[in-house]
């Protein structure tokens, strides 16, 4: 890659490994839904004026039904599962659940109809990067962290489910205009619980300061990065950031939050790292040439190379997570 794209994916390997560290900051002196409103409020505040230069928005007309449905089960629920679970778990627990969305991608596609044979190297994939989740989650599955665990699952499961309804509904959709849709239908479902939510005393400067960036860098210029990473090296390397997140996510509640790192922890991560790689591989006929390498899954795929506009299209990247987150 050029030094511009390396430059790149490096802060986009950081920006959406840092949503788990600020979303625990944040819940401190913020409740749930009011943290997902300041994330998507700012973020759309700052995308929306983009999208519409140039009716930019055109491009949505007859989708919104689909584009709804991606809101909801790529930000509006997701996120604020994630924030209530992280009320109960750590940073770094909660970055590598996450980690486990292309495992459950492969299942979710099976699902949805996709018949491409798994073959053994991707059912060991299944395996053990399954293994590596129950690793991460048995110890947790007291009578106090069963719901913060299966929080955490439902995340996954709409983390990878999204991509899904891009890839069938809205593939030809550019990303910037459905990544501004989504946030403002976000933020608008959100005011409401919001304002009945607000807290009585103001919050801190560490919790607004961590909402800040949550909205500013992890939503809003982490997808204006996203797509320029798009056009620098293609969809294929740019997915490949799924697989840097979740450390940098353990690092950073290592780091600022003093969370402990242990061998489980290390292992399982290992496991779940292993697992996705293999349980994403795709299968070739002999004598085809191999495909660039690419990770699926997370908050930053994209389906097909960028358009001629500038954008890219398919399913906007981890927020999510994506981020996520």
């Amino acid at each position: 890659m050029s030094r511009r794209g390396w430059v790149l994916f490096t802060l986009m390997s950081v920006i959406w490994g840092i949503p788990y560290l600020l979303i625990k900051i944040a819940v401190e002196g913020a409740s749930p839904p009011l943290v997902v409103f300041a994330r998507t409020a700012v973020g759309a505040a700052i995308l929306l004026p983009l999208a519409l230069r140039g009716g930019g928005l055109r491009a949505l007309r007859g989708r919104w039904g689909w584009l709804l449905l991606f809101a909801v089960v790529e930000m509006m629920v997701p996120w604020v599962l994630l924030t209530d679970a992280e009320r109960h778990l750590s940073s770094s627990l909660a970055g590598l659940l996450v980690a486990a969305v292309p495992i459950i991608a492969v299942i979710a596609g099976r699902i949805a109809g996709d018949r491409e044979p798994l073959g053994a190297r991707r059912w060991i994939g299944l395996l053990v990067g399954l293994g590596g989740v129950a690793l991460l989650a048995g110890p947790n599955l007291s009578a106090d962290g069963v719901l913060p665990i299966l929080e955490m699952f439902l995340v996954a499961v709409g983390y990878a489910a999204g991509p899904l309804i891009t890839a069938r509904k809205l593939g030809d959709v550019p990303s910037l205009p459905m990544t501004a849709a989504c946030l403002s239908v976000a933020a608008l479902a959100y005011t409401p619980a919001a304002i009945l939510t607000w807290p009585d005393e103001t919050p801190s400067v560490r919790v607004v300061a961590a909402l800040a960036a949550l909205g500013v860098i992890c939503t809003a210029l982490a997808f204006v990065l996203f797509f320029e990473l798009i056009r620098e090296v293609g969809p294929a390397r740019t997915t490949v950031i799924t697989y840097v997140n979740p450390a940098i996510a353990v690092a950073a509640g290592v780091i600022f939050l003093g969370e402990p790192l242990t061998l489980s922890i290390v292992v399982a991560f290992a496991l779940i790292l292993a697992g996705s790689f293999l349980a994403t591989a795709r299968s070739r006929p002999a004598g085809e040439s191999a495909p660039a390498p690419a990770a699926a899954g997370g908050r930053g795929t994209a389906k097909d190379a960028p358009a001629k506009d500038g954008t890219a299209d398919g399913a906007p990247g981890r927020t999510a997570g994506h981020g996520d987150a």
